[in-house]
């Protein structure tokens, strides 16, 4: 079983998940990053499997909906699934997109972003090493998930999900709490040098501080680290920001990875729902 300093790792029978403590003295959420432990499907999906688009069985994973949900206190039905296809697009979502991606069809697309204000809706994104970043304005009570691959992080879809908390619901930066969950780490966070010039090319990060030169043309990047300097510039405080300490490849008995299966995998998801 995994281990970690700053995040919580929870048990039910033998589904695993993960919340951040900080989340949790809010008192006014429900939150889960998955695991792959717990679920009904089998195979390269095995076990708890959450999306409904990768071959897997349908009534598996709508069974491994129901399990997650029911377990965090959430309902399944009240899901709003995210249509990731590794953009900086943000849906602010309301009671008229209640169920999509779950028990009804999306009627949208790139969208790698959702916020709401409304409780009860569930907030969900998928994830298989790419960066969950979770966000709760305890004082307006606003939540938000965004999906944050290599191309969001250096489109700053962190800094972007903040400003849309503030324009749109008045957020102060300040006030937000941020939980970087469980993602591919910069120990196995290999690119290319096309990759690493994307981040050489953000002007308030500075590439020496997140990466790792190789010997073979390629760098291993800290995908953590830098979104959490993107959201530190945009006005988070940093001790309101918890960054996992658990890598997705690293742990890929517990955690579903792309990188570590060559993509026969399944989807890991974020849930985050205002009580």
């Amino acid at each position: 079983m995994i281990n970690s300093t700053n995040l919580k790792i929870n048990t039910d029978g033998e589904l695993c998940y993960i919340t951040f403590p900080s989340f949790e003295k809010t008192g006014i959420l429900r939150h889960a990053f998955s695991t792959r432990l717990g679920g009904v499907s089998t195979g390269m999906y095995s076990t708890m499997n959450l999306s409904f688009s990768n071959g897997d069985n349908l009534s598996s994973v709508k069974e491994n909906f129901m399990r997650i949900c029911n377990t965090i206190g959430v309902d399944f039905r009240k899901c709003v699934v995210s249509k990731q296809t590794h953009t900086v697009n943000l849906r602010v979502v309301d009671e008229s997109d209640v169920g999509k991606g779950v028990t009804r069809d999306r009627d949208y697309d790139d969208v790698d972003g959702l916020i709401t204000n409304i409780p009860g809706v569930v907030l969900v994104t998928q994830f298989a090493d790419c960066v969950p970043l979770l966000f709760c304005d305890p004082i307006n009570k606003v939540i938000a998930a965004s999906h944050a691959g290599w191309r969001g992080t250096v489109g700053k879809i962190g800094a972007l999900t903040v400003q849309k908390m503030h324009d749109v619901f008045g957020s102060n930066p300040q006030d937000i709490i941020v939980g970087i969950a469980p993602s591919i780490m910069q120990c196995c966070f290999e690119v290319d040098e096309p990759v690493y010039k994307e981040f050489c090319n953000l002007e308030t990060v500075n590439t020496e501080d997140i990466c790792e030169h190789k010997d073979n043309n390629k760098y291993n990047i800290d995908l953590q680290k830098t979104n959490k300097i993107i959201l530190e510039n945009a006005g988070i405080k940093p001790e309101n920001i918890t960054v996992t300490d658990l890598c997705t490849k690293c742990h890929a008995d517990v955690f579903h990875s792309h990188r570590a299966t060559g993509g026969k995998r399944g989807n890991l998801a974020a849930f985050i729902s205002l009580v």
